[in-house]
Protein backbone atom coordinates (compact mmCIF):
# COMPACT_ATOMS: atom_id res chain seq x y z
CA UNK A 1 0.00 0.00 0.00
CA UNK A 2 0.98 3.39 -0.65
CA UNK A 3 0.54 6.69 0.24
CA UNK A 4 0.85 10.12 -2.52
CA UNK A 5 -0.61 12.94 -0.72
CA UNK A 6 -0.95 16.22 -2.90
CA UNK A 7 -2.89 19.09 -3.74
CA UNK A 8 -4.54 20.03 -6.99
CA UNK A 9 -1.88 23.26 -7.06
CA UNK A 10 -0.37 22.00 -10.17
CA UNK A 11 1.91 19.84 -8.45
CA UNK A 12 3.50 16.71 -10.53
CA UNK A 13 1.23 14.03 -10.87
CA UNK A 14 3.10 10.29 -10.27
CA UNK A 15 2.12 8.03 -13.24
CA UNK A 16 0.04 4.74 -12.28
CA UNK A 17 -0.25 1.70 -14.69
CA UNK A 18 -2.68 -1.04 -14.02
CA UNK A 19 -0.51 -3.58 -11.93
CA UNK A 20 -0.61 -7.36 -13.21
CA UNK A 21 -0.99 -10.53 -11.35
CA UNK A 22 -0.56 -14.10 -13.02
CA UNK A 23 -2.00 -16.71 -12.15
CA UNK A 24 -0.65 -19.76 -10.53
CA UNK A 25 0.26 -21.97 -14.04
CA UNK A 26 -0.70 -25.32 -12.50
CA UNK A 27 -4.92 -24.46 -11.73
CA UNK A 28 -4.43 -24.65 -15.61
CA UNK A 29 -6.15 -21.29 -16.16
CA UNK A 30 -6.35 -18.78 -18.80
CA UNK A 31 -3.33 -16.37 -18.78
CA UNK A 32 -3.05 -13.70 -16.58
CA UNK A 33 -5.69 -11.23 -15.28
CA UNK A 34 -4.45 -7.53 -15.05
CA UNK A 35 -5.93 -6.39 -12.04
CA UNK A 36 -8.41 -3.31 -13.23
CA UNK A 37 -7.58 0.23 -11.78
CA UNK A 38 -9.89 1.52 -9.72
CA UNK A 39 -10.88 5.17 -8.29
CA UNK A 40 -12.70 5.47 -5.20
CA UNK A 41 -13.42 9.07 -4.62
CA UNK A 42 -14.40 9.80 -0.56
CA UNK A 43 -15.20 13.38 1.13
CA UNK A 44 -13.54 11.75 3.72
CA UNK A 45 -13.90 15.73 5.85
CA UNK A 46 -17.53 15.26 5.22
CA UNK A 47 -18.15 12.42 6.79
CA UNK A 48 -18.19 9.82 3.62
CA UNK A 49 -16.97 6.53 4.29
CA UNK A 50 -15.97 3.11 2.97
CA UNK A 51 -19.56 1.47 2.37
CA UNK A 52 -19.63 -1.84 3.92
CA UNK A 53 -18.98 -4.49 0.53
CA UNK A 54 -16.49 -2.99 -0.62
CA UNK A 55 -13.86 -4.24 -0.01
CA UNK A 56 -14.63 -7.67 -1.07
CA UNK A 57 -16.32 -6.00 -4.10
CA UNK A 58 -12.66 -4.38 -5.16
CA UNK A 59 -10.51 -7.30 -3.51
CA UNK A 60 -8.99 -8.26 -7.25
CA UNK A 61 -8.36 -4.22 -8.04
CA UNK A 62 -5.99 -2.18 -7.63
CA UNK A 63 -7.64 0.40 -5.77
CA UNK A 64 -6.79 4.29 -6.36
CA UNK A 65 -8.51 5.24 -2.97
CA UNK A 66 -8.96 9.74 -3.33
CA UNK A 67 -10.08 11.21 -0.33
CA UNK A 68 -10.87 14.69 -1.57
CA UNK A 69 -12.04 17.64 0.69
CA UNK A 70 -13.61 20.79 -1.26
CA UNK A 71 -12.27 24.44 -0.28
CA UNK A 72 -12.80 28.27 -0.39
CA UNK A 73 -11.43 29.52 -3.29
CA UNK A 74 -9.68 32.17 -1.02
CA UNK A 75 -8.36 29.48 1.24
CA UNK A 76 -4.83 27.61 0.32
CA UNK A 77 -4.30 24.02 -0.34
CA UNK A 78 -1.77 23.83 1.47
CA UNK A 79 -3.31 25.77 4.51
CA UNK A 80 -6.26 23.32 4.40
CA UNK A 81 -3.63 20.35 4.27
CA UNK A 82 -1.66 21.87 7.54
CA UNK A 83 -5.14 22.27 9.37
CA UNK A 84 -7.02 18.86 8.20
CA UNK A 85 -4.72 16.52 6.40
CA UNK A 86 -3.69 14.83 9.58
CA UNK A 87 -7.23 13.85 10.11
CA UNK A 88 -8.30 13.32 6.56
CA UNK A 89 -5.38 10.73 6.35
CA UNK A 90 -6.05 8.91 9.31
CA UNK A 91 -9.34 7.98 7.92
CA UNK A 92 -7.87 7.14 4.48
CA UNK A 93 -5.38 5.16 6.05
CA UNK A 94 -7.95 3.21 8.08
CA UNK A 95 -9.85 2.56 4.98
CA UNK A 96 -6.95 1.45 2.87
CA UNK A 97 -6.29 -1.32 5.54
CA UNK A 98 -9.84 -2.68 4.99
CA UNK A 99 -9.24 -2.57 1.56
CA UNK A 100 -5.71 -4.43 1.33
CA UNK A 101 -6.82 -6.61 4.23
CA UNK A 102 -9.40 -7.88 1.28
CA UNK A 103 -6.61 -8.51 -1.33
CA UNK A 104 -6.65 -5.05 -2.96
CA UNK A 105 -3.37 -3.32 -3.94
CA UNK A 106 -4.06 0.08 -2.73
CA UNK A 107 -2.88 3.74 -3.27
CA UNK A 108 -4.07 6.82 -1.50
CA UNK A 109 -3.96 10.51 -2.61
CA UNK A 110 -5.31 13.41 -0.73
CA UNK A 111 -6.37 16.39 -2.07
CA UNK A 112 -7.41 19.55 -0.83
CA UNK A 113 -9.14 21.22 -4.18
CA UNK A 114 -11.23 24.31 -5.27
CA UNK A 115 -13.10 22.25 -7.82
CA UNK A 116 -13.52 18.67 -6.82
CA UNK A 117 -14.67 17.67 -10.27
CA UNK A 118 -12.16 18.76 -12.88
CA UNK A 119 -10.09 17.27 -9.44
CA UNK A 120 -11.22 13.71 -9.88
CA UNK A 121 -10.95 13.98 -13.58
CA UNK A 122 -7.58 14.44 -13.27
CA UNK A 123 -6.76 11.75 -11.58
CA UNK A 124 -8.84 9.64 -13.25
CA UNK A 125 -6.55 9.53 -16.01
CA UNK A 126 -3.71 10.57 -13.82
CA UNK A 127 -3.63 6.68 -12.57
CA UNK A 128 -5.19 5.40 -15.48
CA UNK A 129 -7.86 4.33 -14.08
CA UNK A 130 -10.34 1.82 -16.00
CA UNK A 131 -13.08 2.94 -13.97
CA UNK A 132 -14.43 4.82 -10.87
CA UNK A 133 -16.65 3.21 -7.87
CA UNK A 134 -20.12 5.32 -7.26
CA UNK A 135 -19.87 3.80 -3.95
CA UNK A 136 -22.91 2.06 -2.15
CA UNK A 137 -23.10 -0.51 0.08
CA UNK A 138 -23.44 -4.12 -0.81
CA UNK A 139 -24.04 -7.41 1.50
CA UNK A 140 -22.21 -9.21 -0.99
CA UNK A 141 -21.27 -9.44 -4.59
CA UNK A 142 -22.65 -12.87 -6.01
CA UNK A 143 -24.32 -11.45 -9.14
CA UNK A 144 -23.45 -8.57 -11.10
CA UNK A 145 -25.29 -6.48 -13.73
CA UNK A 146 -23.39 -5.30 -16.64
CA UNK A 147 -25.22 -2.44 -18.78
CA UNK A 148 -23.65 -2.15 -22.44
CA UNK A 149 -24.75 0.54 -24.83
CA UNK A 150 -22.53 -0.02 -28.12
CA UNK A 151 -19.31 -1.36 -29.10
CA UNK A 152 -16.64 1.90 -28.22
CA UNK A 153 -15.23 0.87 -25.39
CA UNK A 154 -16.81 -2.37 -24.69
CA UNK A 155 -13.04 -4.22 -24.28
CA UNK A 156 -12.61 -2.19 -21.38
CA UNK A 157 -15.80 -3.43 -19.65
CA UNK A 158 -15.04 -7.07 -20.04
CA UNK A 159 -11.56 -6.03 -18.36
CA UNK A 160 -13.13 -4.82 -15.32
CA UNK A 161 -15.32 -7.48 -15.54
CA UNK A 162 -13.22 -10.41 -15.74
CA UNK A 163 -10.13 -8.68 -13.76
CA UNK A 164 -12.88 -8.47 -10.50
CA UNK A 165 -14.78 -11.02 -10.37
CA UNK A 166 -13.59 -14.18 -12.93
CA UNK A 167 -11.58 -15.79 -10.00
CA UNK A 168 -14.76 -15.39 -7.72
CA UNK A 169 -17.61 -17.54 -8.90
CA UNK A 170 -19.74 -14.08 -9.55
CA UNK A 171 -22.75 -14.59 -11.92
CA UNK A 172 -22.57 -11.87 -14.63
CA UNK A 173 -26.23 -10.57 -16.56
CA UNK A 174 -24.78 -8.56 -19.64
CA UNK A 175 -27.70 -6.31 -20.65
CA UNK A 176 -28.35 -4.48 -23.97
CA UNK A 177 -30.87 -1.85 -24.44
CA UNK A 178 -31.57 -1.38 -28.59
CA UNK A 179 -30.75 1.80 -29.87
CA UNK A 180 -32.61 3.04 -32.71
CA UNK A 181 -32.41 0.62 -35.73
CA UNK A 182 -30.87 -1.88 -34.05
CA UNK A 183 -32.78 -5.53 -34.07
CA UNK A 184 -32.95 -7.90 -31.25
CA UNK A 185 -31.09 -10.23 -33.27
CA UNK A 186 -28.28 -7.46 -33.89
CA UNK A 187 -28.43 -7.11 -29.64
CA UNK A 188 -28.04 -10.77 -29.39
CA UNK A 189 -25.07 -11.07 -31.60
CA UNK A 190 -23.80 -7.99 -30.12
CA UNK A 191 -23.95 -9.37 -26.62
CA UNK A 192 -22.80 -12.96 -27.31
CA UNK A 193 -19.66 -11.23 -28.81
CA UNK A 194 -19.09 -9.81 -24.85
CA UNK A 195 -19.88 -13.17 -23.51
CA UNK A 196 -17.06 -15.12 -25.87
CA UNK A 197 -14.63 -12.81 -24.62
CA UNK A 198 -15.75 -13.12 -21.10
CA UNK A 199 -15.11 -16.61 -21.32
CA UNK A 200 -11.88 -16.08 -23.13
CA UNK A 201 -10.82 -13.97 -19.84
CA UNK A 202 -11.97 -16.68 -17.57
CA UNK A 203 -15.27 -17.00 -16.50
CA UNK A 204 -17.44 -19.38 -17.13
CA UNK A 205 -19.85 -19.34 -19.88
CA UNK A 206 -22.80 -20.96 -17.73
CA UNK A 207 -22.41 -17.61 -15.30
CA UNK A 208 -22.49 -15.27 -18.48
CA UNK A 209 -26.81 -14.62 -18.77
CA UNK A 210 -27.44 -12.41 -21.84
CA UNK A 211 -30.59 -9.89 -21.68
CA UNK A 212 -31.68 -7.63 -24.77
CA UNK A 213 -34.31 -4.95 -24.07
CA UNK A 214 -36.20 -2.84 -26.60
CA UNK A 215 -36.20 -0.45 -23.72
CA UNK A 216 -37.04 3.77 -23.94
CA UNK A 217 -36.08 4.86 -20.57
CA UNK A 218 -32.99 3.27 -20.01
CA UNK A 219 -32.13 4.35 -16.99
CA UNK A 220 -34.96 2.88 -15.91
CA UNK A 221 -34.70 0.05 -17.26
CA UNK A 222 -31.14 -0.32 -16.17
CA UNK A 223 -31.77 0.26 -12.41
CA UNK A 224 -34.87 -1.77 -12.43
CA UNK A 225 -33.26 -4.60 -13.92
CA UNK A 226 -30.41 -4.35 -11.89
CA UNK A 227 -32.20 -5.11 -8.06
CA UNK A 228 -31.69 -8.74 -8.24
CA UNK A 229 -28.27 -8.07 -8.33
CA UNK A 230 -25.66 -6.93 -6.20
CA UNK A 231 -23.64 -4.24 -8.26
CA UNK A 232 -23.70 -2.59 -11.38
CA UNK A 233 -21.36 -2.53 -14.07
CA UNK A 234 -21.86 0.67 -17.06
CA UNK A 235 -19.85 2.79 -19.05
CA UNK A 236 -20.01 6.19 -19.43
CA UNK A 237 -21.62 8.01 -21.92
CA UNK A 238 -20.27 11.56 -22.00
CA UNK A 239 -16.69 12.62 -23.11
CA UNK A 240 -16.40 14.51 -19.73
CA UNK A 241 -16.19 11.26 -17.04
CA UNK A 242 -17.36 13.77 -14.25
CA UNK A 243 -20.49 14.76 -15.97
CA UNK A 244 -21.40 11.01 -16.17
CA UNK A 245 -19.84 9.94 -12.39
CA UNK A 246 -21.41 12.84 -10.88
CA UNK A 247 -24.09 13.94 -13.21
CA UNK A 248 -27.29 12.25 -13.60
CA UNK A 249 -27.31 8.98 -15.79
CA UNK A 250 -25.14 7.35 -12.94
CA UNK A 251 -27.03 9.46 -9.83
CA UNK A 252 -30.10 8.09 -10.98
CA UNK A 253 -29.09 4.45 -11.66
CA UNK A 254 -26.98 4.47 -8.04
CA UNK A 255 -29.94 6.08 -6.57
CA UNK A 256 -32.44 4.09 -7.47
CA UNK A 257 -30.83 1.11 -7.01
CA UNK A 258 -28.68 1.47 -3.62
CA UNK A 259 -25.80 -0.54 -4.52
CA UNK A 260 -22.19 0.23 -6.01
CA UNK A 261 -22.30 1.18 -9.37
CA UNK A 262 -18.81 0.90 -11.36
CA UNK A 263 -18.46 3.65 -14.31
CA UNK A 264 -16.12 2.32 -16.92
CA UNK A 265 -14.12 5.27 -18.08
CA UNK A 266 -13.82 5.76 -21.91
CA UNK A 267 -9.69 5.60 -23.32
CA UNK A 268 -8.06 9.22 -22.68
CA UNK A 269 -8.61 11.25 -25.98
CA UNK A 270 -5.32 11.67 -27.64
CA UNK A 271 -4.26 15.47 -27.65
Amino acid sequence: MTETPADDGGAQPESGEDPATERDPATEQPPAIDRPSVLVPLAVLEGESLPNGTPELLANAHVVLLGYHAIPEQTAAEQAREQFGETAMSKLDEFADRLAAAGAEVETRLVFTHDEEITIDRLIYEYGCLAVLVPNSTECVDSVFVALRGTVGVGRNTRLVAGLFADGGVDVTLYHALDEGETPDDGESFLNGVKADLVERGIAPDRIETLVEDADASIDAIAGRAESHDAVVMGETDPSVTTFVFGMPSEQVAERFLGPVLVVQRERPEE
